[in-house]
This record gives structure tokens, sequence and C-alpha cells, in this order.
């Protein structure tokens, strides 16, 4: 609400109308559903003197202080689907495919959805990556008789060539969840997938082709694992604001539903540890990350 695009006007800061409406209205408390720019936003209205509950939806699972966020799931079955019909084409035509998934800061989604589909090399922000060895990777199982690879990009995943202090703007990373810049017009650009596809054809000879999943990943109907984690989350919700508990985010810990306090949360980011099982056990299978 803070900044809010008004065309020729640049921003307009809505908050007064906000906090006006919310007292017009006599609201006990705002519930605010989304990811990290939602916990933002509901901590400057938090401090502009409304009560505020958040719940954790992101398809990216980055929001800090809770195990997961809700749309994740429903998210990864969509990437992992994807990945499983890309390698009929890919094992027919002996390709390489690139297949790019969302995930500006953080790489649950490729990481989850590259292991549960049997990706070969996962690429995700928290690992940058040497192109050199994901080629390698690549002509290791053309050595071996497997003529094709799947690669599980996210969408900001880097180079480790690429990452000399770059920071990735938000021109880069479109679809990024929390991403607060101006709507873009719509235009051509080399994504990081192409130049990654472009620059293995280069270094393998072998016929690359990428998939941008986009905003497919972003709707359809939810899994059940994502509607029973919604419903728990907003039952929790209701009782919190019923006993007057406010100024907090409904966390997953474990098999409880939680309060966090919302300072603790906001402009805060859940990133993959580089130790984190999911790595561990996609290590173990063979698959490449790059490094």
């Amino acid at each position: 609400p803070h900044k809010i695009p008004a065309g020729k006007l640049g921003y307009v800061d809505m908050r007064p109308f906000a906090v006006a409406n919310y007292q017009k209205q006599h609201l006990d408390c705002l519930i605010c559903l989304g990811g990290g720019g939602t916990q933002k936003n509901a901590l400057r209205l938090m401090k502009e003197g409304l009560n505020v509950v958040t719940l954790p939806k992101t398809i990216d699972n980055d929001v800090w202080g809770t195990d997961v966020t809700f749309g994740f799931d429903t998210a990864m079955a969509i990437a992992t689907e994807a990945i499983d019909r890309l390698h009929s084409t890919a094992e027919s035509h002996h390709r390489i495919i690139v297949v790019e998934i969302m995930g500006h800061n953080a790489g649950w989604l490729a990481l989850g959805a590259g292991v549960a589909g049997g990706a070969d090399v996962i690429l995700i922000p928290e690992i940058p990556y040497d192109i050199e060895k994901v080629a390698e990777a690549v002509l290791h199982r053309s050595y071996v008789g497997k003529r094709f690879s799947i690669i599980a990009m996210s969408e900001g995943a880097r180079a480790i060539q690429e990452t000399a202090g770059a920071e990735p703007t938000a021109e880069e990373t479109p679809h990024s969840e929390g991403a607060e810049a101006a709507p873009e017009p719509v235009r051509c650009q080399e994504s990081v997938s192409m130049k990654l596809a472009r620059r293995l054809e280069e270094l393998t000879g072998l016929e690359s082709r990428v998939t941008s999943l986009g905003h497919l990943q972003r709707g359809g109907s939810p899994t059940p694992t994502d509607r029973l984690l919604a419903t728990r989350l907003g039952t929790s919700c209701a009782e919190l604001v019923a006993d007057g508990v406010y100024n907090v985010m409904v966390a997953v810990r474990g098999d409880e539903c939680v309060p966090v306090p919302l300072e603790e949360v906001a402009g805060r980011c859940r990133t993959v540890p580089p130790d984190h099982p999911w790595i561990r056990s996609a290590r173990l299978v063979g698959t490449s990350f790059g490094d």
C-alpha cells in the first residue's frame, strides 16, 4: 500500500487511505496472505496502528519462520509433472532441456521438483554453478550412453563467473513474488536459462532447448497437501484473532501451527541450507549442482 503504481504520477502511498478505511469499518484485525512482500507490507500497516495477522502463502517456500508455505506443494507438483513430460522428448531427440522454474532468492521449488522429477542437473541461487562443470556432467552422461539431460534451473540461479559482486535486478527476475518494482512493459530479453542453453550447446555440441514454466506454476487446482495446510493455518489464524492475538504470522513448526512475531519475519528470506537433506539425497543419486 505504500507504493501503488499510478501511471505518470509514479507511485502513491495509499497507507493513509488503508488506515482510514480500517477505522471507518471498525475492523478488529486485517488478515494478510502472501509471501515476503506481503509480510513487509503487513509490518508497515502494523506500524500504522492496525492489528495484523499474516499467513505464509507463496510457491517460493521462502518465508522466514515457517517450515513450509501453502502453494509450494502445488507448484512443485506442476514443475515435477513438467519434468516428467519433458523426459520423453529429451530422450527421443537426444537433447539438453533446461527447465526454468520460479525462485528468485531461494531454490526450494527447483530443488524439490528437480529431485522428484529426476533432473540430472539442479541449479539454485544458493549454490553458484560453474558452467564448465555443468557441461562436464552433461558430457559424462553422453559418454555412458545417456544422450540427453534435464536441467532444473531456478530463475535466480547464477554462474560463479557472474556473481562477482553482482546482484540480480527486478528486471532480471520478473516472476519474483516479493518484488516491489513498477510494472514493466513486455519485452524480449535473454533469460538465464536461454544463456545457459546457448553456452551448453557451444561447450558440448549437443542440441539444447529451454522450457520456462512461468506463471503456470502459480495457478490450477491445489494439491490435497496444500488444501490441508491452508485449512490448518486458516483455523489457527481464526483462533488467534478470537483470542486477541495480533501482529503475528501463523507459522508451521513441525506438526504445530504457532504464532511468530511479524517483526521477526518481515524482510527475511528462508533460503535452502547447503546441507539440506534434499541436496544430500540428490548428490547421492548422482545429480550435479554444477559446483
